[in-house]
């Protein structure tokens, strides 16, 4: 099978405000979690080492996530009123895909620079005992950079491990976001010169369309997408949440890489759990909008997987073809249905990414 590279999960959410455990099979988490109201308020739970395995999942971008107080839900309990508190929950999550590596090195691993993720990709080349499996390799990613108080904490984060920032979630002192319009504030101008010092990669994903296109000219480091759908497919939707056109050829013109996300809402407008059901929204839906990214492109060089899975949304929000992370393989078979090679699908599954990251990470 073809490995994947998937650009966008929120472990360190769910492990600190459900308690769930990765290291468990999807079938063990879903049952522990029957008889609570997770799965009314996230979804049934779609990631799990055995499945990452059965799925070929090598590399998952990790991300730090914490709600501001204003879009917090009742039950959130990683949410900040001010920038301090920010920090911590940034932090403590940090610390939580430490210890999950160091107390399970054979089924997760942290990769910050280009020879971890060698040493890491050697691994799962070799042949693996079924019991035993391969590790899956955390990439820290930090969505919505309120967590950073100032840039003089960029040394700090770049220590810890973190490798791609991005500056939105809803908007932010540094640039409108999801549902808060804006271009890129003062702040932020200054956050992304002080970012591109250390080659942190920047992350576009949530960022108004006028704070990604100023980002675009301006940064000077790499740029990505880790999880936006394309705005050109769902048309009539008034969200900001997708991508132009104009954002994806620049993002295209910059080398970057954009992760799609298999999420219902974002693959057919009016679309919501409590109205809609699975079977509405087929997997080949998804693969449209893999399919415009490569159009735009005029290869299969710059489109990605970015689950987004189990962030926000479980099972009963994707594809009806879809049971876990694993089912992400039937990507590369309906590729091949139109047309693209079996190369367009290594490229897209996992190996854009990969190219990415050992152009981007440090040595």
């Amino acid at each position: 099978m073809t490995l994947i590279v998937d650009s966008h999960q929120d472990l360190a959410w769910n492990m600190l405000t459900f308690k769930r455990d990765y290291t468990r099979p999807v079938a063990e988490t879903r049952r522990l979690e029957a008889s609570t109201l997770i799965p009314e308020r996230m979804g049934d739970c779609t990631l799990g080492w055995r499945e990452y395995q059965r799925g070929n999942v090598a590399v998952v971008f990790s991300t730090l996530f914490a709600t501001p107080a204003r879009k917090k839900e009742t039950w959130d309990s990683l949410w900040y009123p001010d920038f301090d508190t920010a920090r911590k929950l940034y932090r403590d999550q940090a610390t939580a895909y430490r210890k999950l590596a160091d107390s399970h090195p054979d089924k997760f691993r942290l990769i910050a620079s280009t020879g971890e993720l060698d040493s890491h990709l050697r691994h799962w080349s070799q042949p693996a005992r079924e019991d035993e499996g391969h590790p899956v390799g955390l990439v820290m990613l930090m969505e919505g950079a309120e967590g950073i108080r100032s840039i003089k904490e960029l040394s700090e984060w770049w220590e810890l491990g973190l490798r791609m920032i991005g500056l939105a979630w809803v908007g932010t002192r540094y640039c409108g976001g999801t549902g808060e319009p804006g271009g890129l504030t003062d702040e932020g101008r200054q956050l992304i010169s002080a970012m591109a010092d250390f080659n942190f990669i920047l992350d576009l994903s949530h960022m108004d369309e006028a704070a990604a296109l100023e980002s675009l000219d301006r940064y000077e480091g790499a740029i990505m997408a880790s999880h936006s759908n394309c705005a050109a497919l769902m048309k009539g939707s008034e969200s900001n949440r997708h991508v132009p056109d104009r954002v994806i050829a620049g993002l295209i013109e910059r080398g970057g890489v954009q992760g799609l996300i298999p999420f219902n809402t974002f693959l057919k407008v009016g679309w919501n759990r409590k109205t809609g059901n699975r079977a509405e929204v087929p997997l080949d839906a998804y693969i449209s909008h893999i399919d415009h990214v490569c159009q735009i492109a005029g290869n299969s060089l710059h489109a990605a997987i970015g689950s987004d899975f189990d962030g926000g949304f479980g099972l009963q929000s994707i594809p009806a073809e879809v049971d876990t992370i694993a089912d992400l393989q039937m990507v590369r078979g309906k590729l091949l249905e139109r047309g693209y090679t079996e190369a367009d699908a290594e490229n897209i599954l996992g190996g854009n990414w990969l190219r990415f990251l050992r152009e981007h990470l440090p040595t």
